[in-house]
């Protein structure tokens, strides 16, 4: 039976470019996953938008001296030129800056505080004299009164991971500025965590038999270590949604609270935008659906902790107000959070240009051979590193050679050898070596997508990788190439497995080279794409208009399950083969070495 599959990816900041350690870290594994379950004939819903609100945005707007919407829209933009550059196929892309989002958002706070999880409090918080407003949280830094690193926020330390208590921060100062700040007193509605600590915990030890060692260790130990706390959901700000109760005006719902809201929010906006505005409880009301939170590292607690808290306190209530019916709301299935991805030895720091930059490296390379390193190099488990060196060797001795070599000498050898057509063989009179070869990769579908069911993805690709390996070696023993000289019928055959393992390897390699492999789908003469397309489309609302991206599935939802072996038949005509990959001079090693840093 076709699942409802909820893919959510971690929504980027709209104050910096997005490079591969972000690439890599959520998007492209989402994409992976996403495009598996649509070939598998799930309902695929993959969600994100730009985090519109945090306060790298308006730290951003103040750094360039524009109004914070404009920033956020170009930042904005720019992220769905790359995400249509590398084919992450959202099929909604939108933001947090709209109608929809504000709405789902109040009607999550006012369902807690229905529930009793919210409370008032006067607090103390950094107050800049100069500025004469009270500085959110990234406009502070300091030094971490638990690890000592220097460049702590005040409410959060990159360095030892921690949640910070922002009166406890050490030598603070201003980012606007550079002054000392003072604190102040101020009033703000707090999440009682504590009381949804032993359902959080329940939840997570219902996860252990397949959640990831580095996500869900965390997650227990920060919880045994610290406790869940009560956390502020409101801050001093002008710029955000504002908290739905009277009173209340110059403050907005904390980015923290908010920003995770954006997953359910997205399937709401893309339930109206597709004319069925109750499609998105499919993924959401569903007990039976699944769930993926594909993050990195820094967000893990958020996603396994503080959200899960939020969805499980507002859960009645938020139905009851926003959808007028009873039930709860889907809790994450799996979060499949990456490690981080370095560059060159060195951590990556978009400050000081020690990033490979997403759209950038695009207009020199093919997205298929920066998906495939991203994916080979992928940190699931543990920190990766991006090696100029490595890459150019990925991609000339596995893609090019393994692979892209392997497909393009065979369909050559047999579009000239059999005038454009499969070789017509009697497939009864397959020799043991060819049906072994069949058999081999016919089982890789079960093998990989077992790979790809577990968010495995380094996995999945070497085992594909590895069948390709396997045909090479088979092609190495039969020889066609030599055969035909005295025995045609023997090259057809050994021609014909190869063809048919081929146009297998493509379905298998599909979810990670889904560029490619849609061009080997055409030469292999199918008129059914593979995937599906994207599109931007304008949407205007009450707070003016934004653009999103979609996918559009078409001609292919008549197509429920492809993820299976080859059916290619003897005599089908193939249309002219073309190389799949370009093979890289070395000499770009130091040519991109050298952009580093400047």
């Amino acid at each position: 039976m076709p699942e409802n599959i909820l893919i959510a990816i971690a929504w980027p900041y709209a104050n910096s470019e997005i490079h591969m350690g972000n690439i890599t870290g959520s998007h492209l594994p989402g994409d992976i996953v996403a495009r598996y379950h649509r070939l598998k004939g799930d309902r695929v819903l993959m969600v994100s938008g730009t985090d519109s609100h945090g306060t790298p945005v308006t730290i951003a707007a103040d750094r360039e001296g524009l109004p914070v919407e404009e920033v956020y829209k170009n930042y904005h933009n720019g992220f769905l030129e790359l995400f249509q550059g590398y084919g992450i196929t959202y099929d909604l892309f939108t933001t947090t800056h709209t109608e929809n989002h504000f709405k789902v958002s109040q009607a999550i706070f006012l369902a807690l505080q229905r529930n009793g999880y919210l409370y008032t409090q006067k607090s103390m918080q950094w107050y800049s004299p100069t500025a004469g407003k009270f500085l959110p949280d990234r406009y502070v830094e300091g030094k971490c009164y638990i690890c000592g690193f220097e460049g702590a926020r005040s409410d959060q330390c990159d360095n030892c991971g921690n949640v910070l208590e922002p009166e406890k921060l050490i030598n603070p100062r201003s980012k606007v500025d550079g002054s000392t700040p003072e604190l102040r007193e101020t009033e703000h509605f707090y999440m009682d965590l504590s009381k949804q600590e032993p359902d959080v915990v329940e939840f997570l030890r219902q996860r252990s038999n397949y959640w990831r060692d580095t996500v869900l260790g965390e997650s227990l130990r920060k919880i045994e270590a610290e406790g869940l706390k009560p956390r502020p959901i409101t801050r001093d700000l002008d710029w955000g949604i504002p908290v739905p109760v009277e009173g209340w005006d110059g403050k907005r719902l904390y980015v923290w609270f908010e920003a995770v809201i954006g997953y359910l929010s997205a399937a709401v906006e893309w339930a109206h935008l597709s004319g069925n505005t109750e499609a998105w409880k499919d993924w959401w009301t569903d007990p039976a659906a699944k769930s993926f939170y594909f993050i990195g590292k820094d967000n893990i607690f958020f996603h396994t902790a503080m959200w899960p808290a939020e969805l499980m306190g507002a859960g009645d209530q938020f139905l009851r107000i926003f959808a007028e019916e009873d039930g709860t709301l889907v809790l994450p299935y799996d979060v499949p959070a990456n490690q981080f991805m370095n560059l060159e030895g060195r951590k990556i720091s978009g400050s000081r240009n020690w990033a490979v930059w997403g759209r950038d490296a695009l207009t020199r390379y093919d997205p298929d051979a920066l998906r495939y390193y991203l994916t080979i190099n992928m940190p699931e488990n543990h920190d990766s590193d991006w090696d100029w060196a490595e890459f150019v060797a990925k991609n000339n001795n596995e893609l090019v050679a393994t692979w892209g070599n392997l497909a393009n000498r065979v369909l050559s050898f047999c579009y000239k050898n059999w005038e454009g057509h499969v070789p017509s063989i009697d497939v009864s009179t397959l020799r043991p070596a060819d049906l072994e070869l069949l058999a081999a990769v016919e089982k890789g579908f079960q093998t990989v997508g077992d790979e790809l069911e577990a968010v495995h993805l380094r996995g999945a690709l070497q085992t594909a990788m590895g069948l390709a390996a396997e045909v090479n070696k088979y092609l190495d023993t039969s020889a066609p190439w030599f055969a035909i000289k005295a025995d045609k019928e023997a090259a057809a055959k050994s021609i014909y497995t190869a063809l048919k393992a081929i146009d297998s390897l493509k379905m298998l390699l599909a979810p990670f080279l889904p560029f490619s492999s849609q061009k080997l789908h055409e030469i292999f003469g199918y008129a059914q794409p593979l995937f599906g397309e994207q599109y931007t489309e304008a949407v205007t609302d009450a707070l003016g208009e934004h653009t999103v991206l979609r996918y559009r599935v078409g001609q292919l939802a008549n197509l429920p399950y492809r993820w299976k072996p080859s059916d290619l038949r003897p005599g089908a005509k193939l249309n002219p083969p073309a190389p799949l990959y370009k093979k890289l001079d070395e000499s770009v090693i130091e040519e991109e070495r050298a952009r580093l840093g400047k």
